[in-house]
């Protein structure tokens, strides 16, 4: 009986999981064949049909390019700036707490509030335009122009996440052994020799977590988009889950947007195993 206990603390997780995930999930797959265009309530079987909409769909494509040009600019910010912070934030620094919630208060602010707040920051009369009026440049649409707004949106990203990935770091620093630090100090080996020798190796499955958390997170971003530009103008700063979300619950063709949805997770699993095997390719080597 007791080699069955473990199990039972194992099965109200296995129970949360079922529910709101892995149902959720079949009930996606499903729905990916499904075809609603005739009607709502009584859909029919479209097979693949759905899956060959979605990848000739141009508008598709161009919020797939946005998805991955999102990713290519918040993911390089979230996993080697807070590497830096923590780096810094771990020494004997005065009021090094101050900087820690500092540094950390962006990660419990709503990302409503924030976007609301970067909005206004961003808007035609709004402070960034203001400091570009001291220096006599024009004010810039940092939402409204097409070449501006997939990057004004990132900066969101990049603000929130921050302090969340520092955390992560700190955590890991306290796991290096000091033994290997006073190495290199007898060997003459100073500041940033002792982090490229000794803090980033040791820290690579770490970093390996960072960029596929930050990854996953830059493929799902949504709530910034929603609340500061809708996915204009022209698409440019439209997401793939922002698009899923427009298929599925503004023109209700749940059949596309599940099928986008499933196309969505092969993409984030495919990219995980890259960033794991990148960073960690020594543990999987034979």
């Amino acid at each position: 009986m007791n080699k069955y206990v473990p199990y039972l603390f194992l099965l109200p997780a296995f129970v949360l999981l079922g529910m709101f995930f892995f149902l959720p999930f079949l009930q996606t797959i499903v729905l990916s064949f499904s075809d609603y265009s005739q009607s709502l309530y009584q859909p029919a079987f479209a097979g693949l049909g759905n899956y060959a909409a979605v990848l000739k769909d141009p508008v598709f494509q161009k919020v797939l390019l946005n998805t991955f040009m999102y990713l290519i600019i918040a993911v390089p910010f979230l996993t080697i700036f807070p590497l830096f912070l923590a780096i810094l934030v771990n020494q004997k620094l005065r009021a090094v707490k101050l900087y820690k919630v500092l540094i950390y208060l962006p990660v419990v602010v709503s990302i409503v509030v924030c976007a609301i707040a970067f909005k206004w920051l961003y808007a035609e009369h709004g402070i960034f335009n203001y400091f570009l009026s001291l220096f006599h440049i024009s004010p810039i649409g940092w939402l409204t122009d097409t070449k501006f707004s997939l990057f004004s949106v990132a900066l969101v990203t990049i603000w929130k996440g921050i302090g969340y990935y520092m955390v992560i770091y700190l955590a890991a620093l306290m796991s290096v052994p000091k033994e290997l630090y006073e190495a290199c100090e007898i060997d003459g080996a100073n500041a940033w020799q002792k982090h490229f020798t000794v803090t980033i190796p040791q820290l690579m499955p770490t970093i390996a977590l960072v960029s596929t958390i930050s990854a996953i997170s830059a493929m799902k971003v949504f709530a910034e988009i929603y609340v500061m530009t809708k996915g204009g103008p022209l698409n440019s700063s439209k997401t793939i889950v922002y698009y899923i979300y427009e298929r599925a619950f503004e023109n209700l063709d749940l059949g596309v947007a599940s099928a986008m949805a499933v196309i969505l997770l092969v993409i984030v699993l495919a990219m995980s195993a890259i960033n794991i095997f990148v960073f960690e390719r020594d543990k999987y080597r034979l």
